[in-house]
Parts: structure tokens; sequence; C-alpha cells
């Protein structure tokens, strides 16, 4: 039997150099551990796509109050993640 996991998918715009997540969803993240994972696509038009690239433990420190989201850079984001067959 596969393990739970909770994914979050971001897609984003070829060429887009960050990506924005909410306190929630940070906060949902370090809730759930090892069974959360962030999901990444980058989109390049209708048709064409790239990944999804999949990041365990996207997220170290929990924003501070008042922050509502964070930018994080794409390129730090992807350097963390693997891409996997989605039905494995």
């Amino acid at each position: 039997m596969l393990p739970e996991r909770h994914i979050e998918v971001k897609g984003r715009a070829k060429g887009q150099e960050t990506i924005t997540v909410s306190r929630n969803e940070i906060l949902y993240a370090l809730n759930q551990a090892e069974k959360f994972w962030l999901a990444i696509v980058i989109v390049d038009g209708d048709s064409s796509h790239e990944g999804p690239f999949y990041v365990k433990n996207p997220f170290s420190t929990e924003p501070d109050f008042g922050v509502p989201s964070v930018n994080y850079e794409l390129k730090y984001l992807l350097s963390k993640a693997e891409q996997q067959e989605t039905g494995s």
C-alpha cells in the first residue's frame, strides 16, 4: 500500500522566477511533515509543460504572524525537487 500524500500543485508560466505560497499552505505543510509534497509544473503555452517536479519538505519555518504569503525563488525550489512517475 502506498503512503498517504498531501500534494499542493503550483503551476507557473515558463520564464517566471517566483512561486507564491500562502501562509496557510506553509502551516499545513509543516503540520503534515513527510506526508506533504509541493508539486511544481512549468507551463509553456496551451499544451506544453515541464514536470511535475516534487519537493518533499519544501518549507522549514513558519512565516511571521501577519505575513499572508511568501514568495520563493523558483530555481531554489526546483533545485530541491525530483521528478517522479505519477503511478508509482
